[in-house]
């Protein structure tokens, strides 16, 4: 475990200041950052604000209709009622607060179109969703113009939240397997920087993939591991029922470090927005 995030952590605790930790999705927190929500939760105030938690309307298109299959659902908007439940049971067990921002999964995403291509989308899906493909489209990691906008209208939201806890840091994925919606959550770490920010490894994509080297060369980003209640963590991923199953064998995770990456020089705020090396 590197000493110096450890001392972030603990720093924050000892002043009573906030931790607040951006999640795409309604399991991402847990999955890449479980652990250290369990040295965390209770003892100093942590939010978790995740950001694509609904689903859409059908018809879906054919990679939305795979990932319900994979979840043994039939209903996208039930299952998302049970993604949300879920999400607040496991954060409320750790003594985490949760924050649900309502935008829609990238999967469920529409873009606005002319009348003819409504019409068209109700028989080809493909033709009115945002990222119509999966593998070719949210996998690639190109956001999409129409997403742009998310940026600006949740950036407040996201300041108004660091600021009602006092955040000391700020957590966010940094983008392992370029999922347009962890790159987008990655944007929106990136805005709080005035606060002390940093970025964690995407589990379980960071399994079979690695984060970008050009996009950690240019920040000055080094990796730092978080080895502590990593059995706490296995626990609480099981208590996301609808998805543990469809991300592991039988359901269970293997117990592996989480991974942070902070700025070389340093990451701990010196509390004017600048920074200062904590590394000693």
């Amino acid at each position: 475990m590197n000493a110096s995030l450890a001392q972030a952590v603990d720093r924050a605790v000892d002043e009573g200041r906030g931790v607040l930790l951006l999640s795409a999705h309604l399991d991402d927190a847990v999955l890449s950052c479980g652990a250290l929500l369990s040295r965390l939760g209770g003892r100093t105030p942590v939010t978790v604000v995740t950001v694509f938690t609904e689903a859409g309307q059908p018809p879906h298109t054919r990679a939305a209709q795979r990932y319900l299959e994979q979840c043994g659902a039939g209903d996208a908007a039930g299952l998302y009622v049970d993604r949300r439940r879920e999400d607040v049971e496991v954060l409320e067990s750790l003594g985490v607060e949760h924050v649900h921002l309502g935008v829609s999964d990238a999967l469920f995403r529409r873009r606005e179109v002319v009348p003819l291509l409504a019409r068209l989308g109700r028989v080809a899906p493909e033709t009115a969703h945002r990222y119509p493909t999966y593998r070719f489209d949210i996998a690639k990691g190109r956001v999409a113009r129409g997403d742009r906008a998310l940026l600006y209208q949740l950036e407040a939201d996201l300041r108004a939240q660091a600021d009602r806890i006092d955040a000391a840091l700020v957590f966010g994925p940094i983008g392992v397997g370029r999922h347009v919606d962890h790159l987008l959550t990655r944007s929106l770490t990136e805005r709080l920087g005035q606060r002390a920010a940093v970025l964690y490894s995407d589990f379980p994509y960071d399994m079979h993939d690695s984060p970008d080297a050009n996009y950690l060369e240019a920040n000055g980003l080094a990796p730092v591991t978080w080895d502590q209640d990593i059995d706490a963590k296995n626990a609480l991923i099981k208590g996301y029922r609808t998805q543990a199953e469809a991300l592991f064998p039988k359901g269970i995770p293997p117990p592996v470090p989480e991974t942070y990456f902070v700025a070389n020089s340093g990451f701990l705020a010196d509390g004017k927005g600048g920074w200062h090396d904590s590394r000693g």
